[in-house]
């Protein structure tokens, strides 16, 4: 027992073969306890207020050796030392624990709290996708326990290969951290912080750029074009119109049918969809008509949304058009940069202004006073040049 300096009596061998149920000692308080159907367990017997108490350890079949078993003794007589008692002190840190939450738990809570701030229904899920996808390393640890090389678990599989989506999962992490501390649930430095931290150990990111997306060539479009028609099935669909009507994704695949008058041949995006909050008017060509009026034969009573997701009363995610993306070996580009694609087609080989240009991509006109003296969207200007960019992409 605790005061008494005994020789140590147990091996890793005896540990391993002794069968005698009973208490076998090995010395100052550590005693392994054999129980009859053959299971062990470490126990440290100790004297408090005059008291024998037991505190178990563990077992040698959880992975706790005998060196361990012996510093964990070593600790709880430590803290006797120190005028505890060892085992009301594990129970406080226990309840002190289960006040610490998960990774992955603050996290999901946390963009519960602040995807108000967002501005688009896509942003919140992609918040959500990319922290439970990439942070599987950190997920079910407490918050207070994330460290470096758990960051450094997440990113690094994806840092050179996925150098974009790292960057957004790095900074991620590094805001759940932050809130996490603040709220005094950590202490310490950001583990996920990049300058004077992360880029001492990982390769500077060169050419991310906020906002920036991979694109395809204007030039190999019809080509493209011309595989996804051959394909089958919502997704392919759902990203042949992204690319025709030049439009966010969000945009795209949260559309619902009241937003199209199909005789007119216009989508009407609600001021609350759009980037800026500003309704836009996107007039469609003879190729987004078909492929409506195909979905519309399709349509089920139920479905609110054009482009409708595998879960009922969803709409297609934005990873379908990515997996399309991929299926077709095309993962070095992504479905937003079609609208760059479509940018550069304008300025280099249509006759169609910059200032078309502009308003079909819905992009906030910067100077004030040109902002308040445009007051229409030229519609039927746009629609020859959006039905241009089908026959180009056709």
């Amino acid at each position: 027992m605790a005061g008494q300096r005994l020789s140590k009596r147990l091996t890793a061998r005896t540990v391993e073969t002794l069968a005698t149920p009973g208490r076998h000692a090995d010395g100052d308080g550590l005693y392994l306890a054999v129980r009859p159907g053959g299971s062990k367990q470490w126990i440290f017997l100790y004297r408090s207020g005059g008291r024998l108490r037991e505190m178990g350890l563990r077992s040698p079949a959880s992975g706790v050796t005998l060196a361990k078993a012996r510093q964990l003794a070593a600790d709880a007589r430590g803290q006797m030392n120190n005028g505890r008692d060892p085992l009301q002190a594990r129970q406080q840190a226990e309840q002190q624990a289960a006040q610490i939450p998960k990774f992955g738990d603050y996290a999901l809570s946390l963009v519960d709290r602040i995807e108000a701030g967002f501005s688009n229904a896509k942003h919140r899920q992609q918040w959500r996708n990319t922290l439970t996808t990439y942070c599987r390393p950190i997920w079910a640890l407490a918050i207070d326990q994330v460290d470096t090389k758990g960051v450094l678990d997440c990113l690094t599989p994806i840092w050179t290969s996925k150098p974009e989506t790292a960057s957004r999962v790095r900074g991620r992490i590094e805001r759940v951290l932050n809130a996490a501390k603040a709220e005094r649930l950590r202490a310490g430095e950001n583990p996920a912080a990049w300058r004077g931290h992360l880029d001492a150990t990982l390769p500077r990111p060169n050419g991310l750029l906020r906002g920036h997306h991979a694109a395809l060539p204007y030039l190999e479009l019809p080509a493209f074009m011309d595989e996804l028609r051959k394909r089958a099935g919502t997704a392919a669909r759902g990203l042949e119109f992204v690319i025709l009507t030049a439009t966010r994704t969000s945009e795209a695949l949260n559309a619902t049918w009241d937003e199209f008058d199909l005789e007119a041949e216009v989508w009407t995006i609600p001021a609350a969809r759009m980037k800026a909050r500003v309704e836009h008017r996107v007039p469609l060509s003879r190729r987004c008509v078909e492929i409506l009026r195909d979905l519309e034969r399709d349509r089920e009573s139920s479905d609110d949304y054009v482009f409708v997701g595998q879960r009922e009363g969803t709409p297609l995610s934005n990873m379908a058009l990515l997996m399309m993306l991929r299926r077709m070996k095309r993962d070095d580009i992504t479905a937003h940069g079609f609208r760059s694609s479509f940018s550069d087609w304008a300025s280099e080989v249509s006759s169609f202004s910059g200032e078309l240009r502009e308003t079909a991509l819905a992009h906030t006109i910067q100077n004030k006073a040109e902002r308040a003296y445009r007051r229409g969207d030229a519609l039927e200007k746009r629609r020859e040049m959006m039905e241009a960019w089908a026959i180009y992409c056709a």
